[in-house]
């Protein structure tokens, strides 16, 4: 619907009814930079849908595809009420399960608000020490971080929250069904309520204040059960902005099957040579073995993944989005809002493990007009064939995993206990539990286990307790104080990285493993897709330099894939048994492998769990999903089986 064409609020004649345009409600100054700055015709569905409810203090989760406009559709009206309430200091806070989505963001938000006279800041670990100095002394009106990061200012003693959170409006939640279907979704939830008792409320609302909440999605199996999960501790009203899919012509998808990274890399360098092209790649080091691959064979590749360092990959981020054609090879970093310019071809190395996944990677494309989204699947093991003809099935049903949480985070509680003491000083035994309530209430926690849970705590010296007051314990302070709680702020443990330096320049992170101890003639590694040779392992420090060479490197990261779901499970039993409801997108080399391995399975059923017996090891065919299958393992211990 078009918008105003100057400042007055003015009705806008639509067709002979006169219909208002929803754009009506947005202040006057925020419509004149929008028609005049951003010369948008009209706001997108998802955009004008938005408006009211977000306006109106709801509580609003926004699905739509990757650059389907959820920033702007939270953002406007946001900014909206800021000019038209006067909103002062901090009034809203966006946070991003990554770093590299916050960079990403902060030029597209700090255009919006600088237009109108407001500032934008970034928050996270790589922002320097003086900037952040700046930010504590003059908060801008939207601040970019990570929960992680926000917790770390809570429990600061060099920023004040009650100084920094205390106009704070509300929180806007990027990739909120990422947090949602993970333990970063119960912390997320217990730092939230945490922040809202240092935000003054209003006169005539009790403390502490509820803070509106925003959250962006991509498409999810569960689209209104995210709003209610993101709202536990919030009386708001509740909205889900879901806009209709555009009907037309299914997108151009195809599964092949190449057999080899080598052929794979074959295909690439001739399919689309004059586009550009992104190709999702579910590991690390597949990731770097491709780009070496690329490269020999002549084709202008770039590469992007989470342990490249964040200078690495936003230069190569900039310069593929400047490019005119060419690959970037990238892991699942890439499925989020991360702007790399048009793009014409998405291809996918074997499969991911969610249709979500799946959708979200072609949604990367058919975003001009007369284009389709397209994925062409290339597989290079059975096993990936299989998954991605799994998937292909599950998304002609339909079919998209919903975003649940995983059950007892207790010890996100425990760290949230010993977090919110570090924060306060000390606490009685009722301040800490009411504190954590939301987290129980949420997790389904039972109030008698968090009891018992502190009690241990107390126990282990991790808190101390002195005539019903409790504090930070001798434990806590030895284990966890080193680097100012850095380690406690870590609930989501890995093992420690090493960091690959060329010279001063870093390049990125491996694993420990990738290195071998002691004094070696030669080490080589693969990494930023290209191959270096080891110089000084300070192993003290977790640091290496390298220099570059020709020869091909080896590399290891710490981590591992996600299980599979029972949705999925379910769809590689119809895909066997010969009912699948995507084989027109099976290639001509695909379709014979997927019938070998029909045939392989012949001895299963439409349902219920088949047994085989070889070598005296039972297997057991349940397509019921990893979490099912683990489950069942452990009772199968349990009653003292040697092998599960």
């Amino acid at each position: 619907m078009p918008l105003q064409m100057g400042w007055e609020r003015q009705r806008t004649v639509l067709s002979a009814d006169r219909m208002t345009s929803p754009a009506d409600r947005l202040h006057p100054a925020l419509v004149h930079h929008i028609v005049h700055h951003y010369r948008w015709p009209r706001l997108r569905p998802v955009q004008e849908m938005a408006l009211d409810p977000i306006l109106d203090g709801h509580n609003t989760v926004i699905l739509a595809p990757t650059a389907g406009g959820k920033t702007e559709a939270a953002f406007l009206p946001l900014v909206s009420r800021m000019l038209d309430e006067d909103w002062q200091g901090l009034s809203v806070l966006y946070l991003s399960p990554i770093r590299a989505l916050l960079n990403n963001q902060e030029h597209r938000l700090r255009e919006m608000l600088t237009l109108v006279g407001h500032q934008v800041g970034v928050w996270h670990g790589d922002i320097p020490d003086s900037e952040k100095e700046r930010i504590r002394h003059e908060p801008p009106s939207v601040l970019l971080t990570t929960p992680e990061s926000l917790e770390g200012m809570l429990i600061s003693r060099r920023t004040s929250a009650a100084q920094m959170f205390a106009h704070l409006q509300a929180v806007v939640i990027d990739e909120v069904h990422a947090f949602a279907g993970s333990d970063r979704g119960w912390h997320l939830l217990a730092v939230l309520e945490r922040l809202s008792r240092w935000t003054l409320p209003p006169a005539d609302v009790p403390s502490p204040a509820d803070l509106q909440r925003i959250g962006l999605s991509a498409t999810v199996g569960n689209t209104h059960d995210i709003v209610h999960w993101l709202s536990h501790g919030s009386a708001r009203p509740r909205t889900t902005i879901d806009p209709p899919r555009p009907d037309g012509d299914l997108p151009d998808v195809t599964l092949d099957w190449v057999a080899t990274l080598e052929n794979a890399a074959r295909v690439l360098a001739t399919l689309h040579r004059d586009e550009k092209r992104l190709v999702f790649c579910d590991s690390r080091v597949q990731a770097e073995e491709l780009t070496v691959l690329l490269r020999r064979l002549d084709v202008e590749t770039w590469i992007t993944h989470s342990s490249l360092s964040t200078d690495v990959r936003s230069r190569t981020e900039q310069a593929f989005a400047e490019a005119s054609r060419g690959v970037i090879v990238a892991t699942s970093a890439l499925e989020l809002g991360i702007d790399i310019g048009d793009l014409q071809r998405v291809f996918q190395i074997d499969a991911p493990w969610t249709v979500a996944s799946f959708l979200q990677r072609m949604g990367r494309t058919g975003r001009r007009e007369g284009t389709r989204p397209n994925c062409t699947f290339l597989a290079i093991t059975e096993a990936g064939l299989l998954r991605a003809a799994a998937l292909l099935d599950a998304w002609r049903h339909h079919a998209v995993e919903p975003a649940t949480a995983p059950t007892a985070p207790f010890h996100v509680l425990a760290q949230q206990m010993i977090a919110h003491t570090l924060e306060c000083g000390t606490r009685t035994r009722n301040e800490l539990l009411d504190t954590t309530l939301t987290l129980c209430e949420a997790a389904a926690i039972d109030p008698i286990d968090a009891e018992q849970l502190l009690e241990h705590l107390v126990d282990e010296q991790l808190l101390f307790e002195d005539e019903g007051v409790l504090g930070l314990g001798d434990e806590a302070t030895a284990q966890l104080g080193r680097r100012n709680f850095l380690e406690l702020l870590s609930v989501f443990t890995s093992p420690p990285p090493f960091t690959v330096l060329q010279g001063p320049r870093e390049i990125g992170q491996v694993s420990a493993s990738t290195f071998e101890p002691g004094e070696q003639v030669q080490q080589t590694l693969l990494l930023a897709g290209r191959t270096w040779r080891v110089g000084t392992i300070d192993w003290a420090r977790r640091k290496a330099w390298v220099t570059p060479m020709e020869t091909v490197g080896k590399v290891r990261f710490e981590g591992q894939g996600p299980g599979m779901s029972a949705l999925l499970a379910a769809a590689h039993r119809r895909v066997l048994l010969g009912s699948s409801a995507a084989e027109e997108h099976w290639s001509r080399r695909a379709a014979p492998v997927l019938a070998g391995l029909r045939d392989e399975h012949g001895f299963l059923q439409d349902d219920g769990v088949v047994g085989t017996l070889e070598d005296r090891t039972i297997t057991l065919w349940t397509f019921a999903g990893d979490r099912a299958n683990r489950r069942l393992g452990h009772w199968f211990r349990l009653l003292g089986w040697e092998r599960v």
